[in-house]
């Protein structure tokens, strides 16, 4: 599918305050149609924070943010419709018998239901084994061949480079565009890192 120019999420200059402690700063950001923008950082950088605005789970302090054309503060009930969420713990109860891979992609697929516009997803694949994680990064390839746009957040340069058409970079609340972020290098499918295992982006 041919990527669109158009803005599916447009954020300026987004705050939020938690008591003396700003865990975003002035995030700027967008996400064109049909793409994957890979957010990095640390833990604590105010990944989740983000996603936790644009989803409408909390409201922002300060500035705008618009996800598919509809403001995150203004309507939220009409914005909820058009998204999915996939955080990094699995929601499927953890009393089904299903191993957490299996887990993981259930929640994805029920993150897909109504086919939602825009899909986030907060460190997805945090904690699972090489192979379950291929698994998933096939599976979010897949949905944005249908169109889907997606904000991915992860710590991992390697999921990053797997999955993302540009990058940016959060940092103790801040945002910047990740250098040579656009068309990030993508490594084949069945072509694992040297140690099988994610490398931790290297964010100051």
């Amino acid at each position: 599918m041919t990527r669109s120019d158009t803005n599916a999420v447009e954020v300026r200059g987004l705050v939020k305050h938690y008591g003396d402690t700003r865990a975003l700063d002035g995030v700027d950001l967008d996400v064109r149609e049909g793409t994957v923008l890979g957010v990095l950082g640390p833990n604590g950088a105010g990944k989740t924070t983000l996603v936790r605005c644009l989803s409408t789970l909390i409201v922002p302090d300060a500035g705008t943010a618009t996800v598919a054309g509809y403001d995150v503060v203004r309507q939220p009930r009409q914005l909820r419709r058009t998204i999915g969420l996939t955080g990094q713990y699995a929601s499927v109860a953890e009393k089904l018998t299903h191993s957490g891979g299996m887990r993981r992609r259930l929640d994805l697929a029920a993150s897909m239901i109504g086919r939602p516009a825009v899909l986030y997803l907060d460190e997805p694949t945090t904690g699972l084994d090489p192979r379950t994680r291929n698994e998933v990064w096939d599976e979010v390839q897949r949905m944005v061949a249908e169109g889907v746009t997606v904000l991915l957040t992860t710590q991992y340069m390697e999921e990053a480079e797997r999955l993302a058409h540009e990058l940016t970079v959060i940092d103790r609340g801040g945002s910047s565009p990740a250098a040579g972020s656009t068309n990030a290098r993508r490594r084949p499918a069945d072509a694992p890192s040297a140690s099988g295992q994610p490398t931790p982006a290297n964010c100051p």
